[in-house]
């Protein structure tokens, strides 16, 4: 009996994250209600408290239950120090497009998480999330392009930490780009070439 509590309670949980995940993409967060999502989901509004304290502890789980791609593929760099650093950083951005281009859940957590949320009131709780993601991904980035330079042996165009603030806005740049009209590019295609561009010029080459 009690495992059976406890399933329910998971499947109710799933459930709530599942119709934010609904209601966000077509109203936008700070429009949402706690009541939106709770009518979403089929349950009542205490079902929510008692998992959430907050709509913006509700968005972060949201986002914990599909882990931004890009998140995602940079923790996966760097634990194979027989690995070419550049051949895994562009593998994990590339990933990231792949995973944005054909997953439509994971596109539509992505839509959320930067189209569809405003920084206000409870919701600056998300903003310290977003700019934690930022910071940690930008500074695997800067990581990588110095292991990758002083394996090369050669010296950057700029300095490590600007480029890597310019990869990481190419990459969303590309991304939002690519939400707004999906069917004007292949963005792991364009993503592919973009960033072996970008990092001809900063003087690395595969």
């Amino acid at each position: 009996m009690v495992r059976r509590t406890k399933e329910d309670a998971e499947e109710t949980r799933h459930q709530l994250l599942e119709a934010a995940q609904r209601v966000f993409v077509e109203k936008g967060v700070s429009r949402t209600s706690l009541q939106d999502i709770a009518q979403a989901a089929g349950v009542t509004r205490g079902a929510i408290y008692w998992h959430f304290k907050n709509k913006a502890e509700l968005f972060n789980a949201m986002m914990d239950s599909a882990v931004l791609p890009m998140e995602q593929a940079l923790q996966q760099i760097g634990h194979d120090a027989g690995q070419d650093p550049l051949v895994e950083l562009e593998r994990a951005m590339l990933q990231t497009m792949r995973s944005i281009e054909s997953n439509a859940r994971t596109r539509a957590i992505f839509e959320v998480a930067t189209l569809k949320v405003e920084y206000v009131d409870e919701l600056l709780a998300v903003k310290q999330r977003h700019v934690k993601c930022y910071l940690d991904g930008t500074q695997q980035m800067q990581r990588s392009l110095e292991d990758a330079a002083a394996r090369r042996l050669v010296t950057l165009a700029v300095p490590a930490v600007e480029a890597a603030h310019g990869l990481h806005a190419l990459m969303v740049g590309l991304i939002h780009s690519w939400m707004l009209e999906p069917s004007a590019f292949k963005l792991e295609a364009v993503a592919q070439t973009a960033i072996r561009t970008y990092l001809a010029g900063l003087g690395l080459r595969p």
